[in-house]
This record gives structure tokens, C-alpha cells and sequence, in this order.
């Protein structure tokens, strides 16, 4: 029993002891429990994708278009497009190209425009004998294979604007009606390269690096329908010489035109349409008489340096002369005819000045409008000082 009391009593106090201690730690009235560690969530594997292939060299091109869904033609190009109401043409227009594919016999008009090419390989064109309109504005296009245009003889309209050829392409198609080249670097005009071209309407070289020493006297030789030629924004200072006679529309704006020869415009007898704005025009570089040409419709000389207003032929309509020199205008000397003879309006309606729109804001006039101005222009309509 002794015993038995002497391994007991130790137990007992061991017990107490616990229990005394488990009473300390209890939480005091009021007071928050202390929060139990919560157990952190294990990361989550990242799931890997490939990753694009990086081109070789950097480019500032954006990738080509994802080609299209299969068409009804079964030779159409998977990247451009085949309208199948109209299947003589071809849509590969703004698709971010870089090369020109194959393009199938059937087709006559084909749309190129707003792509990054830059050359015309023979081999696209071999079988397209029988494209009679181009559109490839707005690439990078510096030259043109004359191997490629030769097998184009239907070709009737082709439009190469805003691409970076230096030189007007050789071998142009004998049918073609209009060329359109502008907004390019061309600097040079190859001998002869116009000489076949006796169907051509309208040929557009303006927004170039043209320069009086391109043009010889045999440069236009052989255009002998051209209606519209447009040397605008170019680097000329001299009227270009043999300018086809069959001419309606010339356009020489924002060139460094000083003098006009005389008698320059009496070999066109179609002439209608005269702009000449934005150059270095003064009375020293007009004749008396260079605009007083019969079939004159429309006259711009605005921006130069002009001090007096020309003589015009009565049936002109539109003339423009804002931002020039002129101090003082004289109705008299102007009119046509004789205002002293001329007073029955009525009874001479087509001896009448035809003028109907006259510019003459930024020179240095002050209104009113000259009396013998109105008396002798009885048509016009508007007149801006």
C-alpha cells in the first residue's frame, strides 16, 4: 500500500501542474484569440506556350494576311480574291504583299494597290496576256522587267503611283490610254520610250525629280492623242519644248517657271486648261499676248509674281490670279473689246466676255470693283479681291 501511495503522489502533481499551466494561457475577457496560421497554397504551374518565330532580320513590314476561304476559281490565288460575279478580276489589294503570285489567264483587271512590292517578276505575268488594267500604286516597286510589259499588249491602263521608280519603264504597250506615274523619284525619261504610244490619253509625271535637261525636243514624239500631260511639282524652270498639239490639259504648278516663250500656246489648237500656279511668273516673263489663245477655258496663275493682269481672249471663263503683284486693274485695257463700241449687250451675246469667275484676293487691291471692269465682263458672277 506504502507503495502503491509512493508512485502515485508524483503523478498527481505532474497532472496539477499541467492544468495550472493551461489556465495561464487562456485568452483575458475582451481580447482577441490569436488567428492559427493558415497554410499556403502551393504555386500553380505556369503553362508554356511556343513562342513566335522571330524573323532573321528586322523588318517594319506587318505580316502578310491569313489567305482567304477557297473560291468557286479554282486557279485563284489563296491570297487575294476572285468575286465570283465579276471573274475577270483579281482583288489582291491592301494584303500586306511582298510578291506578286501567278496571276491566271481569265483575268483583264487586276488591283495590286497598297502592298510592299517591290519588283514584277516574268513569271507572274506569263500567262496574263490578256490584262487590259493595273493598279499596283502605293509599293515599293523600283524598277519594271520590260520583259514583263512586253507580254502585256492589251494593256490599256496602268497605274504606278507612289512607288520609287527612278525612270519611266521601257516597253511600254503600244494600246495604252493612260499612264499615271506620279509621286515617284523618276529623273530620267528613256529616248523613244513614248514613240509607240499613239492611243495614249493622259500621261501623270507630276510629284517627281524631272529637270529641264530630260526633255529634248523628240521626248513627246509619237504621243499623238494625248489630251492631259501633268508635269506639276517637278524642277522645272523652262516650258517643256514639243509638247503634243493635240493637248486639252496642262498642268505646271509649284515648279521654278520664270518666262513663257512667246507664242508658246498658239501650236494648241484644243487647248482649254492652262495651271501654272506656285511659280516665278513676272510681267518680264509673259508676252502681250501669251494667254489670248481662242479655245482657253480655264487660266491659274495664282502665286507668282505678276504685277498686271495678261490679255485673255473672250471666251476664257475661270481666271485665277490671287497671290500675285497687282496694284491696280484696269477694265479697259483688259476687255477683250473695244468698251466704246461695244454697248449693245444684247444683240451681240457671242462677242460677250465670257468670264464668269475672276481671283484677285492677295494683291495689293482695295475695292470696290472698277466700274469698267463690270462693263466689260457683263457675265461674270463672282469676283474675289
Amino acid at each position: 500500500m506504502r507503495s502503491s501511495l509512493c508512485w502515485l503522489l508524483p503523478l498527481l502533481l505532474i497532472l496539477a501542474s499541467g492544468a495550472q499551466g493551461q489556465s495561464t494561457r487562456r485568452p483575458r475577457p475582451g481580447s482577441r484569440p490569436r488567428p492559427r496560421p493558415q497554410p499556403q497554397p502551393r504555386p500553380r504551374p505556369t503553362p508554356s506556350f511556343p513562342q513566335p518565330h522571330e524573323p532573321a532580320e528586322p523588318t517594319d513590314l506587318p505580316p502578310p494576311l491569313p489567305p482567304g476561304p477557297p473560291s468557286v476559281f479554282p486557279d485563284c490565288p489563296r491570297e487575294c480574291y476572285c468575286p465570283p460575279d465579276f471573274p475577270s478580276a483579281l482583288y489582291c489589294d491592301s494584303r500586306n504583299l511582298r510578291k506578286v503570285p501567278v496571276i491566271p489567264p481569265r483575268i483583264h483587271y487586276l488591283y495590286l494597290q497598297n502592298n510592299f512590292i517591290s519588283e514584277l517578276p516574268v513569271e507572274s505575268f506569263k500567262n496574263a496576256t490578256g490584262l487590259r488594267w493595273i493598279n499596283l500604286d502605293n509599293n515599293r516597286i523600283r524598277k519594271v522587267d520590260q520583259r514583263v510589259l512586253e507580254k502585256l499588249p492589251s494593256l490599256v491602263f496602268l497605274y504606278m503611283e507612289k512607288n520609287q521608280l527612278e525612270e519611266v519603264p521601257s516597253a511600254l504597250p503600244r494600246n495604252l490610254e493612260q499612264l499615271r506615274l506620279s509621286q515617284n523619284h523618276i529623273s530620267r525619261i528613256p529616248p523613244g520610250v513614248f514613240s509607240k504610244l499613239e492611243n495614249l490619253l493622259l500621261l501623270d509625271l507630276q510629284h517627281n525629280r524631272l529637270s529641264d535637261g530630260v526633255f529634248k525636243p523628240d521626248t513627246f514624239q509619237g504621243l499623238k492623242s494625248l489630251m492631259q500631260l501633268n508635269l506639276a511639282h517637278n524642277i522645272l524652270r523652262k516650258m517643256p519644248p514639243k509638247v503634243p498639239s493635240a493637248i486639252h490639259q496642262l498642268y505646271l504648278d509649284s515648279n521654278k517657271i520664270e518666262t513663257i516663250p512667246n507664242g508658246y500656246f498658239k501650236g494648241f489648237p484644243n487647248l482649254a486648261f492652262i495651271r501654272l500656279n506656285y511659280n516665278r511668273l513676272s510681267d518680264r516673263g509673259l508676252p502681250k499676248n501669251s494667254f489670248n489663245i481662242s479655245n482657253l477655258l480655264v487660266l491659274h496663275l495664282s502665286h507668282n509674281k505678276i504685277s498686271n493682269v495678261p490679255a485673255i481672249n473672250n471666251k476664257l471663263e475661270h481666271l485665277y490670279l490671287n497671290n500675285n503683284s497687282i496694284e491696280k486693274i484696269n477694265g479697259t485695257q483688259i476687255c477683250p473689246h473695244d468698251l466704246v463700241a461695244f454697248h449693245d449687250f444684247s444683240s451681240d451675246l457671242e462677242n460677250v466676255p465670257h468670264l464668269r469667275y475672276l481671283r484677285l484676293d492677295g494683291n495689293f487691291l482695295k475695292p470696290p470693283i472698277p466700274l469698267d471692269l463690270m462693263m466689260c465682263f457683263r457675265l461674270l458672277q463672282s469676283v474675289v479681291i
